[in-house]
């Protein structure tokens, strides 16, 4: 790495017309697994890991043009050999920006797509790996006003006579185009996004293969001001999904939190999602798409970050409660309590299921020991009903809960910055 880097720092020595740094990230996270992402089964025993995300990323930044690389290394302690001749090192981030002038840019490479809360499209970086997109972007950007265009086509070799896109572990979608619209700056109380999304995933065998495209589009708001602080969300999808079926769903959210005081702060929000069953003409089941689930439904995972059953997707109704406190500048704290309903009615060999999917609580501490290192833990349960077992699987009988414990490293090597 040494031998990596010093090259690099010699000739950023020349740089004249631009910024040129160097950063690095260690995030090491401890999880301790006993019902998290699917409730366990009688005699399910517990499962204890730690994983690791090594990060180098380097940005060039000058008045016309923005460069950045970023190559990480992921996995679990003690997954590979001692002895590993294999390169397991992938870019996470690497593209080029360039800036015209009146605001007007254009980028093209992997980068991240992170929009509004995340709840359609985010970074996911509590995943080890993060989500990246390759993509062209143009754009527009003034002081309250911000216009991204996103163009993605994906293929999953290069090809001499037509054949199919998709592959085992490739991009999820053939093409997509995004349009995104942000009104505000944080000068202003009131903020307003708005998405229009084509999708086109690839279907059917794969000696014909057709796309499918399906639209999703919404706004979402925010306003703050004094101790107020709320967003809300509405989004509709509507064309075809990956399973060809012509889809009309919807999501909506509200959020408030008020900040009582320099420590303590209370909220309150809602989300829907609507679901389908397999009876249905139309699939009414909201697909959050590429958003960072976590951040929403509760962090054990139950829901969109990992499936349910199959043949159910019903949807969501979680309605949750918050509570924050900051013990100081450098530790904070959170206890978030949520009650999950699905958002259709199932029946299953003629019996209707309640629509109570069951409660969790989620603790977390965040503390920032030094500059560059925070530590963070959380512990969180599960308290489910019949009908979780009906759509995620599991005994709700059994006790369900999942602890985690991670310290993040992230020092700036280098940088030429003045």
């Amino acid at each position: 790495m040494g031998l990596f880097l010093t090259p690099l720092i010699l000739s950023a020595q020349d740089f004249k017309d631009g910024d040129f740094s160097i950063s690095a990230q260690i995030r090491a996270r401890g999880e301790y697994r006993n019902g998290s992402l699917t409730p366990r089964e009688e005699g399910d025993k517990a499962a204890t890991f730690i994983n690791n995300r090594t990060r180098l990323t380097m940005d060039y930044k000058r008045s016309n043009l923005e460069f950045k690389l970023a190559g990480q290394h992921v996995g679990v302690w003690g997954q590979q050999p001692q002895i590993n001749k294999k390169s397991d090192f992938i870019l996470n981030e690497a593209w080029a920006k360039i800036n015209f002038n009146e605001g007007f840019f254009a980028q093209i490479g992997r980068q991240v797509l992170s929009y509004d809360d995340e709840r359609i499209l985010g970074g996911l970086d509590w995943n080890v790996a993060g989500r990246y997109h390759d993509l062209l972007k143009l754009g527009y950007a003034n002081d309250v006003n911000t216009l991204h265009l996103s163009l993605a086509f994906n293929q999953n070799d290069e090809k001499v006579h037509g054949g199919n896109y998709y592959a085992a572990g490739a991009q999820p979608y053939k093409n997509m185009q995004t349009l995104w619209y942000h009104y505000g700056n944080n000068k202003r109380p009131f903020g307003i996004s708005l998405l229009v999304m084509n999708l086109g995933r690839e279907i059917g065998i794969p000696e014909k293969p057709k796309d499918a495209y399906m639209q999703t589009f919404g706004t979402y708001l925010t306003y703050k001001k004094d101790i107020l602080d709320l967003s809300g969300a509405v989004y509709y999808q509507t064309g075809k999904n990956e399973f060809d079926r012509s889809v009309s769903a919807y999501m909506a959210n509200v959020f408030a939190k008020a900040n009582l005081s320099n420590q303590w702060a209370v909220g309150v929000g809602s989300d829907y999602l609507s679901g389908s069953n397999s009876s249905e003409g139309k699939y009414k089941a909201f697909d959050p798409l590429y958003g960072t689930h976590h951040k929403f439904y509760g962090t054990m995972d139950y829901f969109y970050a990992s499936s349910f059953v199959s043949g159910f997707n019903p949807g969501l109704w979680d309605n949750q409660l918050g509570l924050y406190y900051k013990t100081s500048p450098k530790v904070d704290m959170s206890l978030n309590y949520h009650y999950f309903m699905t958002a259709k009615e199932l029946e299953i060999e003629n019996a209707k299921l309640d629509k109570g999917l069951g409660s969790e609580l989620d603790f977390q501490i965040n503390w920032s020991i030094m500059p560059d290192v925070k530590l963070m833990a959380g512990y969180s349960v599960m308290f489910g009903t019949k009908t979780m077992d009906a759509v995620k699987g599991g005994n709700h009988k059994r006790w369900q809960d999942w602890g985690w414990v991670s310290i993040n490293i992230t020092p700036n090597l280098f940088s030429t910055k003045r």
